[in-house]
């Protein structure tokens, strides 16, 4: 087993692009990070200070093993695990502690998310838990749901400060309603800089009743065909009226309309979100979790 780092996405892809492109909802998040870090260099975009960016590919004679990334920009920057065999989750571990680079958290499939934070626990004399248990679902046969007040429509770039509010509000509120601490999960805040592109894009979307946008539904560009949506949100004094539903169903139809394979994560500890999204369509696909090292 051998590993190889990578501090430019582009030749990441080159050398991973083929695996990832062939189940590409899987490696939904991984490809499109790669894809969108390229993007941002090209354009001459400056990657945050302190954040570390690499991307790594697990060898396995001539072939990929496995895939992982570092690039969170939030928390403890916690690397991200697709599927791996075991012997190649806890080359990685060491191989990063062996640096000087231990890694408190990873997100991503398991076991191999698990392994690793339990490797990285016990270099460091701390424990291993789970944080957030997540779901990937891909979209089936897409049914509409109940009639609703509204429609959909792009949002606006002098929405961008509700906009803002709505996605830190989203991460918030999914711990409130799972009975987690503030903060517990593990979430990206845009900054507005990144927010502006965002909108630009017209990647981001608002349900709106009466004038005024009710839900904001954003998704993600594009990688290897496969687009994700997320985050939806309502606030709360809107909630209970279908918008969540009807903004992923527009949301969902425009994507599909594109060519595009529509997925989403929920967090497993919200049986609403599953329900919601399971109605419209969207059928599991495989268990992810987001673990903690402290």
């Amino acid at each position: 087993m051998e590993l190889r780092f990578f501090d430019d996405p582009a030749a990441f892809l080159d050398v991973a692009g083929e695996t990832l492109a062939a189940q590409p909802v899987l490696s939904t998040v991984i490809a499109g990070i790669a894809e969108r870090v390229r993007s941002q260099r090209e354009a001459g975009i400056a990657w945050p200070d302190g954040v570390p960016c690499w991307f790594a590919v697990a060898l396995d004679g001539d072939e990929i093993a496995g895939t992982a990334m570092r690039t969170a920009p939030f928390g403890d920057h916690p690397a991200y695990l697709m599927p791996m065999p075991e012997e190649a989750v806890h080359l990685l571990a060491r191989t990063l502690l062996d640096r000087g680079e231990p890694v408190l958290g990873a997100n991503g499939a398991l076991p191999a998310v698990r392994t690793f934070c339990e490797d990285m626990a016990a270099a460091t004399g701390r424990q291993a838990r789970v944080a957030q248990h997540t779901r990937l679902f891909e979209l089936g046969d897409l049914v509409e749901p109940r009639p609703t007040t509204g429609h959909l429509r792009p949002a606006t770039p002098d929405e961008q400060p509700l906009v803002t509010s709505w996605y830190d509000a989203f991460m918030a509120d999914a711990d409130e309603q799972a009975g987690r601490e503030p903060g517990e999960s593990p979430h990206e805040s845009p900054t507005d800089e990144e927010m502006r592109r965002r909108i630009d894009s017209g990647r981001i979307f608002v349900w709106v009743d009466d004038d005024r946008p009710v839900n904001v539904t954003a998704a993600s560009a594009p990688a290897y065909g496969v687009s994700r949506i997320g985050p939806v949100y309502t606030p709360r004094e809107r909630r209970g009226r279908g918008y969540a539903s009807a903004a992923v169903y527009g949301v969902s139809a425009l994507l599909r309309e594109a060519g595009e394979r529509p997925c989403l994560f929920t967090d497993q500890a919200n049986p609403t979100s599953n329900k919601i999204y399971e109605a419209i369509g969207y059928r599991p696909l495989v268990d992810m979790a987001n673990l903690r090292v402290e």
